[in-house]
């Protein structure tokens, strides 16, 4: 049944807002007239057009942390065998967001209608990615989706969890920087320039130090606002060329070959591949068709472009194992193994368990990288703040001395 986003007026004149279902728009009007509302607009909210375009016009209704929520919810009252039309109209009775309601409200009537869930989720692109309708379709044609959706919450939870270790390990030498680089910024715009007008009719000579930082305050000053200006179009400029296909394989090729950061991303980006690929296998996916929505969850197109390759090479005949093998940009560890699991027939099994190591090296990495971090930079820091102050003051003990 077709379901319709409503406005009418309560019989105390206050607007209300909301879903219903009902076979036409006018059968809409006619309920709502029944429960003493009068009904101001009523729009068709399922079907392919205003499906698709309505989430185009605003932000998402799910974001990451709501949507595990949402798929967690939903597996356990589908697992302990609530209807999928009841277990929807339940999450959809509780969701305090409106855009949550009427995402939820066209699923619950795309399902009532005869349409598999997954099938409905397709016209939420921005809310579904590939990979998770897969996964549930997968997990409908093969009768177990409350399983199904609970692997997928787990594995939207594991990544979330990855990101916010990620996050969280890079935060605070960030601020760390920020309030640095502020630091100097005040004492070369604010500081030094006062000093400098004190000695500026000062027939002695300045200390080196004192002549060098006033030279930089002063370049600073006049040049200052023209370098952040030309660093801006500098990044507008980076951020329009990647744009382009070749330019942007290019530049993620050359950011794994980075010293600290490229071994960080070539980590995270296999543990997020191994662990879609493995849900994907483990809920009875085809291989070359998970390998394809693997390999779209991967941010950095040179490995993209690998995975790829890897998916014509199994197309063709070749192991998995040994078509991640030739593909040096994904580490080893995820090939041997996809090669166990090839041998003992856990494929999924051995690709989570290469994901879940990978998870925890890019943690350990990223903890030991923040760590050397916070005291170079603090030392970083206070050397530069020394200088600036070594040059405010040295010239100040040498006018007491020319006093004396």
């Amino acid at each position: 049944m077709p379901a319709y986003t409503f406005e009418a007026l309560q019989p105390d004149g206050k607007p209300r807002k909301g879903v219903i279902e009902a076979d036409t728009a006018r059968a809409a009007r006619v309920l709502l007239r029944g429960q003493s509302l009068v009904p101001l607009s009523v729009d068709a909210l399922s079907g392919p057009a205003s499906a698709l375009s309505a989430p185009l016009l605003g932000a998402r209704a799910f974001n990451s942390t709501q949507l595990a929520i949402w798929t967690r919810q939903l597996a356990g009252l589908v697992g302990s065998g609530l209807p999928l039309d009841r277990s929807l109209t339940a999450l959809a009775d509780e969701a305090e967001d409106e855009r949550q309601r009427n995402v939820m409200a066209s699923l619950r009537a795309e399902v009532n209608a005869g349409a598999t869930l997954a099938k409905a989720m397709e016209r939420h692109p921005r809310e579904f990615s590939g990979v998770y309708t897969a996964v549930i379709a997968a997990g409908e044609q093969g009768g177990h989706l409350g399983t199904v959706l609970e692997r997928l919450a787990d594995d939207l939870e594991e990544r979330q969890a990855l990101r916010g270790k990620l996050i969280g390990a890079a935060l605070y030498p960030a601020i760390v920087t920020v309030v640095a680089v502020l630091i100097v910024v005040f004492l070369m715009a604010y500081v030094v320039p006062q000093v400098a007008t004190v000695f500026s009719g000062s027939k002695h000579a300045l200390p080196t130090v004192t002549v060098v930082v006033m030279a930089l305050s002063n370049f600073l000053r006049q040049w200052g606002g023209w370098l952040l200006g030309a660093l801006a179009l500098a990044l507008i400029g980076l951020r329009l060329a990647l744009k382009s296909p070749g330019v942007r394989l290019q530049f993620d090729a050359a950011w794994l070959r980075l010293p600290l950061v490229g071994r960080l991303s070539r980590g995270y980006n296999a543990a997020r591949f191994g662990s879609t690929l493995a849900m994907l296998a483990g809920a009875g996916v085809p291989i070359l068709r998970a390998l394809q929505a693997a390999a779209e969850t991967l941010s950095n197109t040179a490995m993209r472009a690998d995975a790829e390759d890897a998916l014509v090479m199994v197309r063709e005949g070749a192991p998995l194992a040994s078509a991640l093998a030739q593909k040096k940009r994904f580490p080893g560890l995820l090939a041997m193994f996809a090669r166990l699991g090839e041998q003992t027939g856990q494929l999924p099994r051995m690709l989570q368990r290469a994901a879940d190591q990978l998870g925890s090296d890019v943690q350990r990495r990223a903890s030991r990288l923040a760590t050397i971090l916070e005291p170079v930079l603090i030392l970083a820091m206070g050397v530069i703040v020394m200088v600036i102050v070594m040059a405010v003051m040295l010239p100040i003990m040498q006018l007491s001395q020319w006093v004396k």
